[in-house]
C-alpha cells in the first residue's frame, strides 16, 4: 500500500510569476507572512515569543486575509480554509502579549466553519481585536510609516491605514513535485494542481493500494489532516491484510 502525504506549500506573495509586487513583501521588513509571525511569537524564536518588529513591540498591527487565494491572478481561485482562524489567533496573541496593542483584520469574507470557531472570532472581537472588510491594494512606506491602502467594501470609501507591522495571510499551494509525483503513481491532479480524490471515500482510496491523506488533496486545518491521516493509515491496514480495501 501507498499513502500520499505530501503536504502543501505556502505562497510566496514575493513570487516573480504569480506574487503580489504591490503589497511590498521581502522589500518592507515590517511586511511578512503568517508562518513568519508564527515563529516569530513562539518560545523558541527568534525573540524568545516577544512580538518585536526592529527591536520595537509594533503597537498597531494589520492582518490581511486571502494573499493568494481566492484570487484568479495569482493562480489560486479556491479557499486555503486555515488562513482566517489562523489570523484570529494571532490577533488574539497579539492582544495578549502587548499592551493596548490595536490589532485589525482586513477580510473578504470570515469563514469560521468548524466547532468552537464562530465563538473564538467572538472571543477575538471582545478582546479588542477589530474586523473590517477590506481589499487591500498597496502598501508602501511614507516618511518611515507603513502604509495600508485599502478599499473599505462596506464603506464604498478608500482609506490609508498606518501600521507597525502587517501580516500577509498567504494561501495553501500544492506542495512542489506534486504533479511528477501523481504520473508516477498514476493518478489524477485537480484542476488547481492538488491530488484528486475520491467524494465518497474519507480515507481517500484510489485503487490498487493508494491513498490520500493530508493537505496534498486539498487545503485543510489541522484536526482534519490528522483525522485524514488516520483513516488512510486504517484504510492501507485493511488493504494489506483484508486484500481489497474497499
Amino acid at each position: 500500500a501507498v499513502i500520499l502525504a505530501t503536504g502543501y506549500d505556502l505562497y510566496d506573495p514575493a513570487d516573480t510569476a504569480v506574487g503580489r509586487p504591490e503589497l511590498g513583501y521581502r522589500e518592507l521588513p515590517r511586511v511578512i507572512t503568517n508562518l513568519e509571525f508564527e515563529r516569530l511569537s513562539s518560545a523558541s524564536g527568534p525573540t524568545q515569543g516577544k512580538i518585536l518588529v526592529e527591536g520595537r513591540e509594533p503597537k498597531r498591527i494589520i492582518f490581511i486575509q486571502c494573499i493568494g487565494s481566492r484570487d484568479r491572478t495569482t493562480g489560486a481561485a479556491y479557499c486555503s480554509r486555515v488562513c482566517c482562524m489562523v489570523s484570529l489567533k494571532q490577533a488574539v496573541l497579539s492582544l495578549e502579549k502587548i499592551e493596548s496593542v490595536e490589532a485589525t483584520i482586513l477580510y473578504m469574507d470570515i469563514r469560521a466553519f468548524g466547532k468552537g470557531y464562530e465563538e473564538f472570532m467572538e472571543r477575538a472581537q471582545r478582546l479588542g481585536a477589530t474586523l473590517r472588510r477590506g481589499a487591500p491594494s498597496e502598501i508602501f512606506e511614507r516618511e518611515e510609516e507603513v502604509i495600508v491602502r485599502v478599499e473599505d467594501t462596506l464603506l464604498g470609501a478608500t482609506e490609508e491605514l498606518m501600521a507597525d507591522l502587517v501580516v500577509l495571510a498567504a494561501g495553501l499551494r500544492p506542495g512542489k513535485g506534486s504533479e511528477e509525483l501523481a504520473l508516477t503513481v498514476g493518478i489524477s491532479t485537480e484542476e488547481d494542481g492538488f491530488f484528486k480524490t475520491p467524494k465518497r471515500d474519507p480515507a481517500g482510496g484510489l485503487g490498487d493500494g493508494i491513498f490520500i491523506a493530508g493537505a496534498c488533496g486539498g487545503p485543510v486545518d489541522i484536526p482534519d489532516a490528522v483525522a485524514s491521516g488516520s483513516a488512510a493509515a486504517g484504510a492501507a491496514l485493511e488493504f494489506i491484510l483484508g486484500g481489497d480495501a474497499e
